[in-house]
Parts: structure tokens; C-alpha cells; sequence
């Protein structure tokens, strides 16, 4: 696995990370979504290696709970571990936040991030039915809601 560096989401590596967010997507957050979730009770990091972004991760913090908002990966960079790495500085920032535990929502399509999500210990809680626009552009797709206790 190749070593990554964190630095913090700011206003100015939106644009940046747009890319990312609409090549990861079929429907993907607006810059104005994206740019509203920075600051306040919201964190979240870009990850680079050798200069080049290759992820991030938002999160948002509430009380003693944490929620991931979306985390995205390079498409050309995906099966090689990085997700992990960047869920796993998603959850070390929620702990030193207080975080007790931890929620995500998950499309019911999306494997392999559901093999990820249950490999670091997050299990499912319930399903939103119908809650996702599906990918392909015809009806819709559950959602997957987990939990992690920490």
C-alpha cells in the first residue's frame, strides 16, 4: 500500500476535488453542496500521493456521533487500498472529536464499498428503500444504513 498525505478540505481545493467527486458519481454533489460542507461541524481531508490528489473524505460531526458524507477515490486508483486508508483517517478524526459512533449510508449496488464498510467493523442498521436515483437513470436504489460503535 502506498503512502498517502492528508491535508485538510478547504474552500480553495473544492475545484480540485470536483473532479474526483463527478468522476465517482452518477449523481454527484454541486459545487454549492460541496463548498457548504466545509467548516462548522463538517471535516474532512484530500489525500495525495507523489503531489497528486487522489481521494477524500467529508465528514460531519454532531454531539457524540459522526456521519461520512462521501468519500470518493480516483477511479483509476480504486482496488488498491486507498479507500481504506481514507475511511480509517475519517475514523481516528471522529474519535479525537469525541465520536462515539459512527453512521454512513451506502448504495445497495455498491459492493465493494459495503466490503469495506464491513470489513473496518460497520454493520447494517436498516435500508432506506427507493432512497438513491438509480445509476443507470431508470427508477431508483436502496440506501444501506451502518453503523460502527467505537
Amino acid at each position: 500500500m502506498n503512502k498517502l498525505t492528508f491535508k485538510p478540505v478547504t474552500l480553495e481545493s473544492v475545484t480540485s476535488l470536483m473532479v474526483i467527486e463527478n468522476a465517482c458519481h452518477s449523481h454527484p454533489w454541486s459545487e454549492k453542496t460541496f463548498s457548504s460542507c466545509i467548516g462548522g461541524r463538517y471535516f474532512g481531508d484530500y489525500a495525495q500521493q507523489d503531489n497528486d490528489i487522489v481521494g477524500f473524505f467529508i465528514g460531519e460531526f454532531v454531539v457524540d456521533e459522526a456521519t461520512l458524507m462521501d468519500i470518493c477515490v480516483k477511479p483509476t486508483m480504486q482496488g488498491q487500498g486507498l479507500g481504506k486508508q481514507l475511511l480509517n483517517q475519517f475514523i481516528e478524526q471522529a474519535k479525537n472529536k469525541g465520536a462515539i459512533k459512527i453512521w454512513l449510508e451506502v448504495r445497495a449496488k455498491n459492493i465493494s464499498a459495503q466490503m469495506l464498510y464491513i470489513n473496518t467493523g460497520f454493520v447494517e442498521i436498516s435500508r432506506r428503500t427507493g432512497y438513491y436515483p438509480s445509476a443507470t437513470g431508470f427508477g431508483y436504489e436502496d440506501a444501506i444504513v451502518m453503523c460502527l460503535e467505537l
